[in-house]
């Protein structure tokens, strides 16, 4: 290797038939060396090694292929076994081009499906064993067994119920359905279906109202009839299936109950169907199925038995009276200037509770290792100390000039906030800590409320030793055996003693275990970091069991984010998310992206790490699917990059040809077709169609990727370099009212179009098809582009060309209830930057907002004027297609009031869980979301007052 290059990274990058020169180390001692191609599988290049070494001696020393595995060094410098034979060269980077062929050692599907899980979630397993840590360890072992039963369980259902699981019907509430069917009761919905294996079909009448069994059972009877068959064939044989998708009909719902039913009959389209039998699904299941239990066996035989456990002497954390303290020891790796001093400062807190006065230590000179040896003493007694206390410790600077001393508040403007970092005054075991830990801090961020502790961050150690300052504390030895908090079932037993510290505590969490349940809205409330006592945590986890899973899939989003607020791995809402996930496919896979979305991010990776894991290990035949779908997220990024750097030198028509070129490369034709989609695990992303992709104008070149399936074509923006959980929560958000809405009857054909954050300023939009901006109707139908903005007849002649004769009215219908609907949103949510080239309007006249950048009142300035000048936007050429194009037709726009104003009131009546939801969001750290002042803007926005209404 030439001097100076350090690793092949620029190598794995290149795309083609790019051939490397590789050197193999055979398990006899021969040597090999031969180029192979970048996109050869580890397969490929196995058996290429086997052709070359039969010309070489000790040949017939060696056994079968099989029976050996490759190992490398990869980027990260670490060893690798390739288990996974299908991946390519580029795909795995080695970091020189070695390979040494060495013998299979252990289980090998026990250690293919470890690699594979690694690689999914982003983490080696090697990095959660290397923490050497019991509470890892122990977690991970528990919620394996967790997952693994769960799964066990699955498999072992009826056919029928299994659907539930993996294809959850996808239904409309039912008070739109029931407006909706007053004014077509009498129509008749005409829905192709065919049988699973032909091409025949067959067009039945049904009722809106009917059961899919009575559509089976027709279905059946005029195949009877068609082919004259003798066979009796019985309709609960048989399920329903949407052609082109993983999306069933079934159970006990009226047709137009659901969504895609809906959605046709009001599109005035023709369902198409697929009668399948219940074999098809039953060996379905049984392939799904034959993996888990394989390893579910080699997982029994090598299970060791579990170690006695021992007994030890422990006390009772409120026998001791003494007061709290621990011993501030030493700093390491410190950056300061050198006219500093340097401070510590500590707090005790519960929650956002501070439980004593502050502590602060001396003043010690700027050094790399600083040295404090002093005794911190809190001004609280052991015995008062709650379970969920948190150790809050900041390092500072002061100016030696000044030497201003903080205040409880408020920091003096001399204090420069160096580091900060937290942890637990109690173990995962409920044992008060002794002894030395190793603090390795998290770097301070000024902001506005100059807080030096930051009691809401993680009490996770940050893992990126090297480049942070660290600190050495010892938590003191206050009995010679360990102090534990009481377990609630000694309580009891502890309040008999007749203290009334003990008795009050054990009243509280008695009183706890009596409540009856919250409504889950209200109950979200405790989940955030200001309740972390572990039995309200428990209580509110017993209220959330009751939520249908279309609710808890709606939730899903702000439950990820208050992971961050537990303090240790293994707690209710961890089991709760995963039982769950392994009992609904559809939850369980937007689950695993909401994590693995955040991997990247140090203060959660180990424990989105440890749960991604263990859901990983409970859905063993859902890690092929999620993997091909992270290839296709690496390619579409790669893509983006060879988009991004062809712009800067070409033009973009030549840029667009030469992406098209990219795109039929085998490698990414491959990789980017047959892709379950991460906005839809019910849709397949199946065949490329690379002459119809191109990339968007703005800054980060965002992809834009068309597919075709045989009933179809749907297409995917890729955007990297933009952050998209701003705009996942907003869409979150418009898709809940309009739940809402439409479960009180009010149906304002909302379109909440798919959003999703795959990683770190990397995501997936859904392309609303039949589409386009308002900026492009207007400058398409004006004479001037300098006008077009003020052509108030642009949108409507637009409409119009679209929906010829009869079809206009249904269009202005549209219009008119979906401007209703993204008037009160837009306005509630307080959506900023608003303008013709981000609000868009479909064929059918339903009006949608995109790009939500700004929210909650921050909106855009210049020169210190707001440049938002209105609520929300109702211009005059909505208002002229709202009105059918007539001035003084008042009756229309009374109605489109009415429609605002009922919208409005639904949405006041549960203030409540838009509250709650956007507070549990402060977690995710989105710039606009992250005080009271911002949650505040909401509450006021729901209710006028400031009070909110409840229902």
């Amino acid at each position: 290797m030439p001097p100076g290059v350090y690793g092949m990274q620029d190598v794995w990058e290149r795309e083609g038939r790019q051939q490397v020169n590789m050197e193999f180390l055979l398990p006899t001692g021969i040597y090999l060396n031969f180029p192979v191609a970048c996109s050869d599988t580890i397969s490929t290049i196995k058996k290429m090694v086997w052709k070359n070494a039969r010309n070489e001696p000790l040949f017939s020393a060696l056994s079968d292929p099989d029976a050996y595995v490759f190992t490398c060094i990869n980027m990260t410098a670490e060893r690798e076994e390739l288990e996974d034979e299908q991946r390519r060269m580029r795909d795995v980077r080695l970091f020189l081009p070695i390979l040494r062929l060495v013998a299979r050692e252990g289980d090998r599907v026990e250690k293919l499906i470890t690699t594979q899980i690694s690689l999914l979630i982003g983490k080696g397993h090697h990095e959660f064993d290397s923490q050497k840590n019991h509470e890892v360890n122990e977690f991970r072992t528990k919620m394996r067994t967790f997952c693994e039963e769960r799964a066990q369980v699955r498999q072992m259902l009826p056919w029928d119920q299994w659907m539930e699981y993996n294809f959850t019907c996808d239904l409309e509430p039912c008070s739109v359905v029931a407006q909706s069917g007053k004014s077509c009761s009498d129509k008749k919905i005409f829905v192709n279906v065919k049988f699973e294996g032909s091409e025949e079909t067959f067009v039945l009448q049904q009722g809106p109202q009917d059961l899919p069994m009575f559509l089976k059972r027709n279905a059946l009877r005029k195949k009877s009839t068609v082919f004259r068959s003798a066979k009796q064939e019985k309709p609960e044989d048989y399920t329903l299936q949407i052609n082109g998708r993983w999306e069933f009909i079934y159970g006990k719902y009226p047709l137009c109950q659901f969504k895609y039913i809906f959605t046709c009959l009001h599109g005035g389209i023709t369902p198409h169907l697929t009668m399948v039998h219940h074999s098809v699904i039953i060996k379905y299941q049984e392939e799904q199925g034959g993996l888990s239990n394989q390893v579910s066996r080699s997982r029994a035989q090598s299970k060791p038995p579990p170690l006695p456990l021992k007994r030890q002497n422990t006390s009772s954390l409120w026998s001791i009276n003494e007061p709290f303290y621990i011993y501030l020891l030493q700093g390491s790796r410190v950056n300061a200037d050198e006219g500093m001093k340097l401070v510590v400062q500590a707090g005790l807190f519960h929650g956002s509770e501070l439980l004593c006065k502050v502590v602060t230590s001396n003043e010690v000179s700027v050094c790399s290792e600083p040295v404090w040896d002093q005794k911190l003493v809190f001004d609280i007694s052991v015995s008062d100390l709650p379970r969920m206390s948190r150790l809050c410790i900041a390092l500072y600077g002061v100016i030696e000039k000044t030497k201003k001393r903080p205040t409880k508040k408020k920091n003096k403007s001399s204090d420069c906030p160096l580091a900060w970092v937290n942890t637990m005054v109690f173990d995962y075991k409920d044992q008060l800590k002794t002894g030395e830990f190793s603090l390795s801090t998290w770097p301070s961020v000024p902001d506005d409320k100059g807080d030096l502790l930051n009691p809401m961050g993680t009490v996770e150690k940050n893992p990126n030793i090297d480049s942070t300052a660290g600190l050495l504390i010892r938590f003191p030895n206050i009995r010679p055996h360990p102090l534990y908090y009481p377990p609630i079932e000694k309580l009891n037993e502890l309040g008999m003693n007749g203290e009334k510290t003990v008795a009050t505590k054990e009243e509280m969490v008695g009183l706890l275990q009596k409540w009856p349940e919250l409504p889950a809205i209200h109950a979200l409330e405790l989940l955030d970091y200001s309740f972390p006592d572990p039995h309200a945590r428990s209580f509110t986890i017993r209220c959330l069991r009751k939520l249908r899973d279309d609710e808890l899939f709606q939730y899903l989003l702000q439950l990820v984010q208050v992971l961050k607020y537990e303090s240790y791995l293994d707690c209710d809402l961890t089991c709760f998310l995963l039982e769950r996930a392994l009992a609904n496919k559809k939850i369980g896979h937007f689950l695993f992206w909401h994590l693995r979305s955040e991997m990247h991010v140090s203060s959660v990776s180990l424990r989105f790490g440890l749960i991604l894991e263990a859901f990983c290990r409970g859905s063993i035949f859902h890690i092929k699917n999620l993997m091909k779908q992270n290839e296709a997220l690496n390619k579409m990024k790669a893509l983006n990059d060879f988009v991004k750097s062809g712009s800067q030198k070409a033009t973009r028509i030549q840029t667009t040809e030469d992406m098209k070129v990219c795109i039929k490369q085998d490698t990414y034709m491959e990789a980017l077709s047959d892709v379950v989609s991460p906005l839809n695990p019910s849709i397949v992303l199946c065949e490329l169609c690379a002459d119809k992709c191109k990339f968007m104008d703005s800054k980060m070149k965002p992809l834009w990727l068309m597919y075709k399936n045989k009933y179809d074509t749907l297409g995917i923006i890729f955007k990297n370099g933009d952050d998209l959980r701003q705009d996942m929560l907003t869409l979150q958000m418009i898709q809940l009212m309009d739940v809402l809405w439409k479960t009180e009857g009010l149906d304002l054909r909302m379109l909440p179009y798919g959003c999703l954050s795959t990683g770190n300023k990397t995501g997936l939009i859904e392309v609303v098809k039949n589409s386009d901006t308002i900026a492009n109707i207007q400058r398409n139908n004006s004479n001037s582009a300098a006008t077009a903005a003020f052509n108030k007849d642009a949108l409507l002649n637009w409409l119009k060309s679209k929906n010829p004769g009869d079809k206009l009215d249904q269009a202005i219908e549209e219009f008119t209830l979906s401007c209703a609907g993204y008037c009160v949103a837009t306005y509630v949510l307080g959506i900023g930057d608003r303008h013709s080239d981000n609000i868009m309007i479909r064929e059918t006249g339903q009006l949608f907002h995109i790009d939500f950048g700004h929210f909650l009142g921050n909106f855009k300035s210049k020169f210190g004027i707001n440049r938002e000048r209105v609520p929300f936007i109702l211009t005059y050429d909505f208002v002229h297609v709202i009105q059918e194009g007539r001035t003084n037709n008042s009756e229309k726009f009374e109605r489109f009031r009415e429609c605002c104003e009922q919208a409005y009131k639904i949405l006041c009546r549960n203030g409540t869980l838009f509250v709650n939801l956007f507070a549990l969001m402060k977690a995710a750290g989105l710039p606009e979301l992250s005080s009271s002042k911002d949650i505040q803007y909401l509450k006021v926005r729901i209710a006028q007052t400031g009070i909110i209404y409840y229902p």
